[in-house]
């Protein structure tokens, strides 16, 4: 385990495929798509944005977001490798990556979601101030951070 803070990192041809390398515990497969699907809704699509977690110089976790028509910044696609999960990465990406987002002018919020049974994304958002709002995407409860 390491205390080295991690970077976020745009998404390169240099360092795409260890992003795509990327994996969960089986446990976690029926919450999260593989890296790959995530890249190409990024190459292919007009609203994702890829960013790589990188501590030192290994690509350690994944995160895509977004802008809504609200200006709402969404955070999605998040993801921690398996062999660095419990070390603190998935709290700092997402902690990263919404004070990033929020501080763009114009937004209002910081938007994700996820499926009502993984107690353990609802349990991360919710200890860092994310409000479940009543709204659904799809199958996915959506939260919001308002500072």
């Amino acid at each position: 385990m390491s205390s080295e803070s991690i970077r976020l990192e745009p998404v390169t041809a240099g360092n795409w495929r260890d992003c795509a390398a990327l994996t969960v515990h089986p446990e976690q497969k029926p919450f999260v798509t593989d890296v790959t699907y995530y890249l190409c809704m990024c190459s292919y699509g007009d609203t994702w944005q890829p960013l790589a977690a990188v501590r030192g110089e290994e690509i350690v976790g994944f995160a895509i977001w977004g802008v809504d028509d609200d200006g709402s910044r969404w955070i999605g696609g998040l993801l921690v490798d398996a062999k660095h999960q419990g070390q603190g990465i998935g709290r700092e990406l997402v902690g990263q990556l919404r004070d990033r987002l929020i501080a763009e002018p114009g937004t209002p919020n910081v938007a994700l979601s996820y499926l009502p049974d993984n107690a353990v994304a609802r349990k991360l958002y919710q200890s860092m101030g994310f409000v479940e709002t009543g709204e659904m995407e799809d199958d996915e409860i959506v939260a919001r951070w308002t500072p």
